[in-house]
């Protein structure tokens, strides 16, 4: 998420109440997870186990429960509980705002397209044009969809990440600003469900189709022209790339790569990367002609021992 106006170091401190290493005006110009971070980004880091990959990532802050020496280029913010405090930022930035009407004065629908009955429009969503919205859809705040995107009944765009912290009181809640975007020639499915990213954007590119009762998790990205079939369950932060088929029931892992133009079989738990070209199958996943050899394997089993025992 990027701020709309740049911050200097010293405010960031002063909205979390912390204190910093850097110059005061040190530019801030936004923050996110560590896997999208850009220079001007705050991250935070709350574990020692990732206080290496944080300091060393493109973020130029650094929100850390620990002082270290500071990177070159870089700046810190010092906070006892970094989760807490990202938070704080998030809702400062990006604060929640209450609807007043079924579609918000501030969403802006193109040319020819329909919204069907009971459909729910956000503030600041964008929908472009000859677009075919159907009746009881939800779009929550800031989504953006391209042009030919058809959406049909049940779906929602833009519930939060399932993220949570687990402390002794309780789970805590990371508190998602970001978007969802779906881009030209998108179709989903009835019921779908699509999160939005913690701060930064669940991406289905264009030509991309959706079957009924789909879960997409918080800042994966799906490429161009996937078909995925009904319940199938992607967890957050994956990247599936172009002209991946993805059967139905699969589920798969967080922070994962399904290579361009893989076939995911159906019932398959994805559980590590894959490359593209391939089938694959099963779990834990395989290519499908092995798998399918071991099945056979396996079923030979039986008249092997009955042949031992003789």
């Amino acid at each position: 998420m990027k701020f709309q106006t740049p911050q200097h170091l010293s405010e960031i401190a002063s909205i979390i109440e912390c204190d910093f290493v850097g110059e005061a005006d040190f530019p801030v110009l936004g923050m996110n997870e560590i896997h999208v971070v850009e220079a001007g980004d705050i991250v935070f880091v709350d574990h020692p186990k990732y206080y290496d990959k944080a300091l060393a990532s493109k973020a130029t802050i650094v929100l850390i429960n620990k002082k270290v020496a500071c990177p070159e280029g870089k700046a810190l913010l010092i906070s006892d509980d970094p989760f807490r405090d990202f938070n704080k930022i998030s809702q400062h930035f990006s604060p929640f705002q209450k609807a007043d009407t079924p579609i918000a004065t501030s969403a802006k629908i193109g040319q020819g397209t329909v919204v069907q009955p009971n459909v729910f429009i956000g503030n600041n969503v964008t929908i472009g044009e000859h677009c075919l919205i159907h009746a009881n859809v939800v779009i929550y705040d800031n989504c953006i969809i391209g042009d030919h995107v058809t959406i049909h009944s049940g779906t929602i765009l833009g519930a939060d990440a399932f993220y949570y912290k687990n402390r002794s009181t309780g789970f805590d809640k990371l508190i998602s600003c970001g978007r969802v975007v779906l881009e030209d020639h998108v179709e989903l499915g009835a019921l779908c469900t699509i999160d939005k990213g913690v701060t930064g954007d669940t991406t289905i590119k264009e030509g991309t189709k959706l079957d009924n009762q789909v879960h997409v998790g918080h800042d994966t990205v799906i490429g161009k022209k996937c078909l995925i079939a009904s319940q199938t369950g992607i967890a957050g932060c994956v990247i599936i790339e172009d002209e991946v088929t993805i059967w139905g029931q699969v589920g798969t892992n967080s922070g994962i790569t399904i290579g361009k133009k893989a076939v995911i079989m159906g019932q398959t738990g994805v559980t590590k990367s894959v490359e593209g070209g391939k089938s694959y199958f099963g779990t834990p996943i395989e290519e499908s002609r092995e798998k399918l050899k071991q099945l056979a394997y396996v079923k030979k089993i039986p008249d092997i021992i009955k042949r031992l025992e003789e």
